[in-house]
């Protein structure tokens, strides 16, 4: 931290290439202003179109909660004014948006999630980025995760989530958390009447992955179970190998009350299942087309990559 309070880029490691927020300008709890005049008309522009190509494929392939939090954000003619935003969200389930610089610390964004916070990063992918980039932007973030804050069940479940995750950090056993949000509220899917669904922020503002993640037949779709999910290692350079399915959003909030320090623990301490392995006690939906591994060695998790990486 510098002489006027101001962080540098948390994730520096030397020899790495930098993540791409402006962490400069930061206090310490990584809050910056959103300084909406700085986006410019070809920004607004880009957004139209990641919002139209999303927006038409949202009404085949996601979840009725999540295509009902979209249309009353009312986003698609430019980026979203955090503070317009903040208004219509508290008023709905008491959640607020925080403008931040990229990525943020585990502890950080724990944080925010238990005191219903949501980070947002303030940056927008480039045009040579339309269809793919590593680190999350706004509109992943937005598109993807904002809507479904609406949703009063999964709000309540998110700020649950968060307060477990801030109890994990002080265990140092962040990675079956970690699991668990990337395979629920990056890569989630839901029955619905009209089949399976996805709710998924990683998806949802994915143009490929969103069709993918229902039509496949490649990956496998397995019920959710909380334990399997923690236990199970996870990509972020393809397509999910695995998507685990709730039959309700109340499962998610049932599942993280209560005390889950030696769940924690003691997943922490085992192997990972890989993201492509079946278990024999796993209720299949459907079988994908991966082949049979014994090792998770393929793959692991990425845990400053909490907020997801978008598609």
């Amino acid at each position: 931290m510098d002489a006027h309070g101001a962080r540098g880029n948390p994730f520096e490691v030397a020899g790495s290439c930098q993540l791409r927020g402006d962490y400069q300008h930061c206090g310490a709890d990584y809050r910056v202003e959103q300084d909406y005049a700085r986006y410019t008309a070809a920004d607004h522009a880009l957004w139209r179109r990641l919002y139209a190509r999303q927006a038409q494929l949202i009404e085949r392939y996601a979840a009725p909660a999540f295509i009902d939090g979209v249309r009353a954000l009312d986003m698609a003619d430019a980026i979203p004014r955090f503070d317009r935003v903040n208004t219509l969200l508290h008023r709905a389930t008491g959640w607020q948006l925080v403008a931040v610089p990229g990525l943020i610390p585990n502890d950080v964004f724990f944080g925010y999630l238990s005191r219903r916070e949501f980070p947002v990063s303030v940056w927008l992918r480039r045009e040579d980025e339309f269809d793919y980039l590593v680190e999350p932007d706004i509109f992943h973030d937005f598109f993807g995760h904002v809507p479904l804050l609406s949703n009063p069940v999964f709000a309540d479940y998110l700020q649950a989530y968060g307060a477990q995750g801030r109890i994990a950090v002080d265990l140092d056993a962040v990675e079956p958390m970690s699991r668990l949000y990337w395979y629920m509220v990056e890569f989630g899917l839901i029955r619905t009447p009209q089949g399976l669904r996805a709710f998924g922020a990683g998806i949802l503002s994915s143009g490929s992955e969103t069709a993918y993640c229902i039509e496949s037949p490649q990956p496998h779709r397995i019920a959710f179970n909380l334990e399997r999910v923690m236990q199970t290692a996870y990509r972020i350079d393809t397509f999910q190998q695995t998507y685990f399915v709730l039959d309700r959003f109340d499962q998610l909030f049932e599942s993280t009350r209560g005390d889950l320090r030696e769940r924690l623990l003691r997943i922490s301490a085992q192997a990972p299942i890989a993201a492509t392995q079946v278990q024999a006690d796993d209720q299949v939906i459907s079988r994908g087309q991966w082949p049979v591994v014994v090792s998770s060695l393929d793959s692991g998790p990425m845990v400053t990559d909490l907020q997801g990486a978008p598609r």
